[in-house]
């Protein structure tokens, strides 16, 4: 136990979260038993650390971080743990990485019946289902999704600004008031254009090659993500992996099931269960008809974010594919996001129809007052017409 001490003490003083992440004054911490599940490179395990550094001194022993990465935890159980932490005054455990521990729900629901001066906030994969697959947490926990940097976080990071995030609501009524605030303190054209390329996952702020680290995370969440969570076999990962290569080729656009089902070799029904993975893990985002979903074949496949199509396939990547996979990203936290059935069209939250187009050609578009127009290649609007980067102001 007092190894763990001494790497907890370590750790909390060595973190320097460059952002305080909007999602630590949205959590409920009073509750007792707390789910962050967030994609491989988001900060998880900062965002931990973080909260020990607010709430409690390096060497405070009510609070103790863990990981499950630790060999120790092959031949003892989380709950057994946690047990011998409470009787040492333990309040607060912070467990990283939960799904390496066998069966850690069950563990989990054991530390919270038999401890109840105790408080577990946990990270996992975003492929876990923490309600679904694991009834014996129903009730008891509470689930939250950590993403990585919005357009906002990245600014005040990077220009050392201090914007606050604005609700969909204010940005589609007050638009043109908060670029007035905005544009005399930052350009925010001189700074999208690195957002898009390496600003979503916090690790670009490591002294590493970007795009190579990325390009391993992508492989750790199919190999280890879907592959482990999903308990699927190793024989599959090549699968996998090529049909997301595949997905990514392609750009944003609806599937050819049936070509990729040829292309890897499977059936139909394993490449919609595949691309529903991917989803899961962060990898790519799926769009369907207004009041379809899973199991229908999508309108639209995607990146997840910009940076991936930076690092997978940088030969191709298209202005306007880019523009579109920001939109979708930066709706994703809060909003639900259908394919309108005119193919440059979205629609968000079942009513609100946007397209996302360059400014440098609105000649050519005939603007219709039912559709908030989201231009590229500008950092003001007019009416239904919403610079894109504003949207970066989500969260």
């Amino acid at each position: 136990m007092e190894a763990f001490y001494r790497t907890h003490t370590y750790l909390v003083e060595h973190t320097n979260a460059p952002v305080r992440r909007l999602l630590m004054d949205e959590i409920n911490w009073n509750d007792r038993l707390i789910g962050i599940k967030g994609t491989r490179g988001v900060g998880k395990t900062t965002f931990l650390l973080q909260y020990a550094k607010e709430h409690f001194a390096p060497n405070d022993r009510r609070c103790l971080y863990v990981n499950m990465n630790n060999f120790y935890f092959q031949g003892r159980g989380i709950a057994d743990f946690a047990g011998e932490f409470c009787k040492n005054g333990g309040k607060v455990l912070l467990i990283d990485q939960v799904f390496k521990e066998p069966n850690w729900s069950k563990e989990l629901r054991l530390c919270h019946d038999n401890n109840p001066e105790l408080k577990i906030v946990f990270t996992g994969s975003s492929v876990m289902r923490l309600k679904e697959d694991n009834p014996e947490l129903n009730g008891i926990v509470k689930s939250y999704n950590l993403r990585g940097f919005s357009f906002r976080e990245f600014l005040n990071l990077t220009a050392g600004t201090r914007f606050h995030a604005y609700q969909l609501d204010e940005i589609l009524r007050d638009h043109e008031h908060i670029t007035r605030q905005i544009l005399p303190e930052v350009s925010p054209n001189k700074y999208f254009p690195l957002y898009l390329h390496h600003g979503f996952y916090p690790f670009f702020l490591e002294n590493r090659n970007f795009s190579e680290n990325l390009l391993k995370t992508m492989n750790m969440m199919t190999e280890v993500d879907i592959l482990l969570i999903k308990q699927i076999e190793l024989k599959y990962l090549t699968k996998i992996k090529k049909l997301f290569y595949l997905l990514a080729v392609d750009g944003p656009k609806a599937p050819n099931v049936s070509q990729l089902a040829n292309d890897i070799e499977t059936s139909r029904a394993t490449v919609m269960n595949y691309i529903k993975y991917l989803a899961e893990a962060r990898l790519i985002n799926v769009i369907y008809p207004l009041g379809q979903e899973f199991p229908k074949k999508p309108s639209k496949v995607m990146m997840h974010n910009p940076n991936l199509m930076y690092a997978i396939y940088p030969i191709r990547v298209e202005q306007q594919d880019i523009m579109e996979t920001f939109f979708v990203n930066s709706m994703w936290k809060d909003h639900t996001v259908n394919q309108s059935s005119k193919d440059n069209y979205y629609i968000i939250d079942s009513g609100k129809k946007f397209r996302i187009c360059d400014a440098a050609g609105n000649g050519k578009i005939r603007m219709n007052p039912d559709t908030v127009y989201a231009r590229y290649n500008t950092e003001i609007g007019k009416d239904n017409q919403i610079p894109l980067w504003l949207f970066g102001f989500l969260y």
